[in-house]
């Protein structure tokens, strides 16, 4: 199983390693390695919210995520987003922005720097509200209670998602976009430029989000009708199959994917710049990270873990809160991406830990009682 799920990880690893050694011996091998460390401890809460919607999806699109997935993850995100955001805020053409990328290194760096405010604000907004939407949905599990219960509550307000998030882009804009570090240690006033950018990270989720729900949510009733056609076989001694979303719900899901890995790689494409300034090793080392974020993906859809530990998925969700704090926070300071990993590891750790807690005290009580009683996490 962990063979046939990361084999193309493995491969990729190796031929990555190998290539560094080849651009820029032993030195570039040691950064490639770093780097990839890097990418999968700061992503690993971006394999499991993945996860969580992967597993909706049919087999079809599951593959499509592995493979057109991959390499727009890779190629897209790791290789080209860092030309583009270069080209664009510098005014350059794109061959005019490889060339820099590839002889004049520290200007490039700069180039990225300056452009980090805009970078920050539309991906700290989009994963704040994949957070809200969260946080203020009413589910049934709940992990940290004393907040999930209250908020949910709040969240039959119509909108208060997007209101919060609002609120939120426009005292950031006021603080520390209006004192935007740049290269050199220079601070100045970007707070127009956060405030378009944050506002362009909404309709980004809007849009994708709203379309994958709308295609989601027509799937319903069609669902349900072939779910009572499985009653019926399951019945006649026919065996049942599990449904998946397919057509356009996925597709917009897919995108929404997509969309979800771009937001989630900022930081780790910012933070290789702490490391290296080349961007063919940077390549190397953020696609192999990249490809096992996705063998991580699809190893927990396969083994049923987010149906087994069931806080993991809050775990991820608070770790997407305290990234996209962190994304604002950064357009003024700098912070560590040591400090930005190690929050998403000790969160997504802590409800793995209330997971098993739950399961051990669902097992004692089921064993003394022989019926399922609900646990709290005890958090």
């Amino acid at each position: 199983m962990v063979l046939k799920t990361f084999g193309w990880s493995f491969a990729v690893t190796a031929l990555g390693l190998v290539a560094a050694i080849l651009f820029g011996g032993w030195t570039a091998f040691g950064i490639v390695a770093i780097l990839s460390i890097l990418e999968i401890s700061l992503s690993f809460d971006n394999a499991v919210v993945n996860a969580g919607i992967l597993k909706k999806m049919n087999a079809f699109w599951q593959k499509i995520f592995l493979t057109i997935g991959i390499l727009i993850a890779v190629f897209g995100m790791r290789l080209v987003f860092p030309v583009v955001i270069v080209a664009f805020s510098a005014s350059l053409g794109p061959i005019e922005a490889v060339d820099l990328a590839l002889t004049d290194k520290d200007r490039y760096q700069e180039l990225v720097t300056d452009a980090h405010p805009s970078i920050a604000a539309f991906g700290g907004m989009f994963l704040l509200m994949i957070f809200l939407d969260f946080i203020f949905e009413d589910r049934d599990i709940k992990w940290l209670t004393w907040i999930e219960r209250p908020l949910s509550k709040l969240g039959k307000v119509d909108m208060l998602s997007a209101c919060i998030a609002l609120i939120v882009l426009l005292i950031a804009s006021l603080t520390v976009g209006a004192n935007a570090h740049q290269h050199g240690g220079l601070h100045v006033d970007k707070a127009e430029t956060v405030l378009l950018a944050g506002i362009g990270g909404l309709i980004t989720y809007m849009i994708v989000g709203g379309l994958s729900g709308y295609f989601e949510n027509r799937l319903e009733e069609s669902e349900e009708r072939e779910h009572e056609e499985e009653e019926k076989a399951a019945r006649a001694g026919k065996p049942r199959t599990a449904l998946a979303i397919g057509g356009k719900a996925a597709f917009f899901m897919f995108l929404y994917l997509e969309v979800l890995d771009a937001s989630f790689s900022f930081d780790g494409v910012i933070g290789a710049f702490a490391i290296t300034n080349d961007i063919v090793l940077m390549a190397l080392g953020l696609g192999i990270g990249a490809m096992y974020v996705r063998s991580l993906t699809v190893y927990l859809v396969r083994q049923g873990t987010l149906d087994e530990y069931v806080f993991l998925e809050h775990g991820a969700h608070y770790a997407i809160g305290a990234l996209a704090a962190l994304l604002l926070i950064t357009i003024q300071y700098e912070v560590n991406e040591i400090i930005t990993g190690l929050i998403g590891v000790f969160l997504i750790g802590l409800s793995f830990w209330s997971s098993v807690r739950r399961n051990k005290a669902h097992a004692v009580a089921e064993g003394g009682t022989g019926e399922k009683t609900e646990v709290s996490s005890g958090v």
